[in-house]
């Protein structure tokens, strides 16, 4: 198990995170650009290495009600990954990470629309599909076939 000061080195190597001190010697960490309004990504992280990071928009993740996991066991790896992919995943998409090119858009980025002509995007981002509409990230899956699955479910079809 990783100790504290190292969680801390850890966290501290993030500079989109920012650390908030808070009672009992514990720490957080906040995502202030985040899209959304959970900005909290650690958690409570306790003198003895006890803390949280958050994953709720983690499709792979085992979460807790408040989308957290806990970290208490996690190596360096595992640590980093997490935090990574949820800062990711509160991230706003900027115009150049929506705009995918032509050799690359029929397997990387596809459009669907839906009732009332509202339209959402389904890209992969590494392993995991996402959809969004507009800036805002509605879902995301492991696999292609179940965000295609989500979407003719909802009454979208692709264009």
């Amino acid at each position: 198990m990783l100790t504290f000061e190292q969680k801390i080195a850890i966290f501290d190597s993030f500079p989109e995170l920012q650390r908030k001190n808070i009672s009992l010697g514990r720490v957080n960490y906040h995502y202030e650009q985040s899209a959304y309004d959970k900005k909290t990504v650690v958690y409570h992280l306790h003198p003895n290495g006890n803390g949280y990071v958050y994953a709720g928009l983690l499709p792979d993740c085992d979460t807790d009600d408040k989308g957290m996991v806990n970290i208490r066991d996690y190596s360096e790896d595992e640590l980093r990954s997490i935090v990574q992919r949820s800062i990711r995943s509160l991230s706003p998409k900027t115009a150049e990470q929506q705009t995918v090119s032509e050799s690359e858009g029929a397997q990387c980025e596809q459009r669907w629309i839906g009732p009332g002509e509202h339209t959402l995007l389904l890209v992969q981002e590494g392993d995991l599909w996402y959809v969004y509409s507009g800036l805002n990230l509605d879902m995301a899956f492991e696999t292609r076939d179940e965000a295609e699955e989500y979407l003719r479910e909802e009454g979208y079809r692709a264009v």
